[in-house]
């Protein structure tokens, strides 16, 4: 309002003046490694414990890593393609071996031509001998109720989201000494500043990523 009134649409209003807005630098939720260990392992479908490991694992946002596509996965030099990001910007992320071993092992249950985490349908009813035909990936109504159930049975005694996984993969890489552009490139953060924002754990350093990130994402 205080925008509209002094640039957009004139107006002098003296009680413009006395508008302060807060400044609240709230830290992101981080959980520890062992943490995200005890997610995966309680999650009782693969397919739900395929996705929260891949969404881990490459510190991927929610509608990211259910947009992953068989054509992202690039096994060969160890990268995921990532082509629709936040603000349309494509980025290569680190594909660590468990991760492309996890997806290999639960894209044969489904075989879905196109997409890495098909939609289901109910009762199954987009699976055709035992392919699935589905055209659309599942949603996210489906991947955030199953978060919510399993923390509210482990109760980490803070509030874990999907995006919490984003935030602990981030940390874990730079408290590992992985450097903070890596990251930022990682996360496909425009600015350094916005990674700086979240990433206040531990100093940063240089280290070879992909020896780092082989050990910590280790099924």
């Amino acid at each position: 309002m205080r925008f509209f009134y002094r640039n957009t649409c004139r107006r002098e209003f003296p009680s413009l003046d006395l508008l302060r807005l807060q400044s609240i630098n709230a830290l992101p939720e981080v959980i520890t490694i062992k943490q995200v260990h005890q997610i995966v392992d309680a999650t009782t479908t693969l397919r739900m414990r395929t996705y929260f490991w891949t969404v881990y694992s490459l510190g991927l946002r929610l509608n990211e890593g259910l947009h992953l596509q068989v054509g992202d996965i690039d096994a060969a030099r160890g990268l995921v393609h990532i082509h629709r990001g936040k603000g349309a910007k494509d980025r290569y992320i680190t594909l660590p071996t468990s991760t492309l071993l996890m997806l290999r092992e639960y894209w044969v249950t489904h075989r879905n031509k196109r997409w890495l985490f098909p939609a289901d349908g109910r009762n199954h009813t987009l699976a055709k001998k035992g392919v699935s035909v589905a055209k659309t990936p599942m949603s996210e109504a489906a991947v955030q109720g199953a978060m919510k159930l399993i923390t509210t049975k482990i109760d980490f005694g803070k509030k874990v989201s999907l995006h919490t996984l984003r935030h602990s993969y981030a940390t874990h890489l730079l408290e590992a000494g992985v450097s903070l552009k890596f990251i930022q490139q990682a996360l496909g953060h425009s600015s350094l500043q916005t990674t700086m924002i979240y990433l206040h754990l531990s100093e940063t350093g240089e280290a070879n990523a992909r020896q780092v990130i082989e050990k910590i994402f280790v099924r």
